[in-house]
């Protein structure tokens, strides 16, 4: 069943890196706004006379808390419609009309193989949900591995929460990769850090998210190692 349009009101923004914000949005109409972490809502934005072409979708960056407020990451892109109506015209108090949860881009019922999140950019935010949520939960895991692929240091978003995570789950890693800085972590691109992390071809599961070029790419490598297509599961944004 396809979830009903309601009205979200913006409750805080937050400038996240230079490009890139955060937007806690309450949902009234729903007392508790039930998701499984890496699912995404559907904005419908007042950019365009046809409707289907005001949809934008965004994956819930806040992990299920039983609450009725979730948070999303919304990165400004050049010449977007809806990036530049949301940081131009929304504001603390704007409201969304959007519908959700949607998605299967989620965790398996039980991790039963080391994991790979590689994202790009924005791509980051269901890894985030995913994470507080399996540590938040004491879930039973086997290696995460997050690998996340960004330009600068000023695009890293959630690095703090992410070490901080790293800190309290010993199974859990943090692999930021920059492609146009050199600096004291890894550069270049995240396909080289899988790759070298799975020479031993041991049982894994990837997951996916950002944009289509990384994903193409990621996807036929991992195959490529010898992984079968039902061990990569992806999330593609634009």
């Amino acid at each position: 069943m396809v979830p009903q349009w309601q009205t979200g009101i913006v409750k805080q923004i937050e400038q996240a890196t230079h490009n890139t914000r955060r937007f806690w949005i309450e949902l009234p109409e729903t007392e508790v706004f039930s998701f499984k972490a890496g699912q995404f809502v559907t904005l419908d934005l007042p950019i365009h006379e046809q409707r289907n072409k005001r949809w934008r979708s965004y994956s819930i960056a806040s992990m299920p808390d039983g609450s009725n407020v979730i948070e999303l990451a919304v990165v400004y892109v050049e010449g977007g419609l809806a990036s530049k109506y949301i940081f131009n015209d929304i504001r603390v108090g704007s409201t969304f009309t959007l519908r959700g949860p949607q998605g299967i881009f989620v965790l398996p019922e039980r991790i039963e193989k080391d994991m790979y999140f590689i994202c790009t950019g924005t791509g980051i935010a269901p890894f985030r949900s995913m994470l507080h949520y399996i540590n938040y939960h004491q879930i039973p895991h086997r290696q995460i591995n997050l690998l996340f692929g960004t330009r600068t240091r000023e695009d890293l978003l959630y690095a703090d929460e992410m070490r901080e995570l790293e800190r309290m789950m010993p199974a859990f890693t943090y692999r930021p990769t920059l492609s146009r800085e050199e600096w004291e972590g890894d550069t270049g691109y995240v396909h080289a850090i899988y790759e070298k992390l799975c020479v031993d071809k041991q049982p894994s599961m990837f997951m996916l998210c950002g944009w289509r070029a990384m994903i193409d790419e990621a996807k036929e490598r991992i195959i490529k190692m010898g992984y079968d297509k039902k061990d990569v599961h992806i999330e593609i944004y634009g």
